[in-house]
């Protein structure tokens, strides 16, 4: 019988590693989708219950919570905001292409990464629809 701790085990294919991977548009878009879920849940529930306590906490409170966003610190309420709203587009558009997916359609290398690119442009211009909008509405 041969000894166990001799016998030199087969070589086992190992997988790909980052180094052979070319980076592209459908992987920035699914590791967008994590991070803006992330975002989402984490900045957007902060800000919400930072929201509801100002409402509860008072006039007071709550002219402080507008002060973030209309105040001396307005840059800030802006750059959450939008933030916040391009997260929500980037979510929705790679969810709507998930689900082409997931019903077996758009595995195609090409139509892939279009569809991947589209999800970015939709967010960044439906974003710069929907704070134009709001900017347009405030005058």
């Amino acid at each position: 019988m041969p000894d166990l701790a001799m016998v030199r085990p087969k070589a086992r294919p190992t997988s790909p590693h980052l180094q052979i991977w070319r980076w592209g548009p459908n992987m920035l878009v699914s590791i967008l989708h994590r991070a803006t879920g992330v975002a989402m849940g984490t900045v957007g529930l902060a800000l919400f219950v930072w929201w509801l306590a100002a409402l509860a906490g008072g006039q007071d409170s709550y002219a402080q919570f507008l002060s973030w966003f209309t105040g001396p610190f307005a840059v800030v309420g802006y750059v959450v905001g939008i933030g916040l709203s391009f997260a929500l587009f980037q979510h929705i558009g790679n969810g709507v292409r998930h689900f082409f997916m997931d019903i077996g359609a758009n595995f195609e290398l090409n139509g892939n990464r279009r569809t991947a690119i589209a999800t970015i442009v939709f967010a960044v211009c439906a974003t710069a629809a929907l704070w134009a909008w709001l900017l347009v509405g405030k005058q």
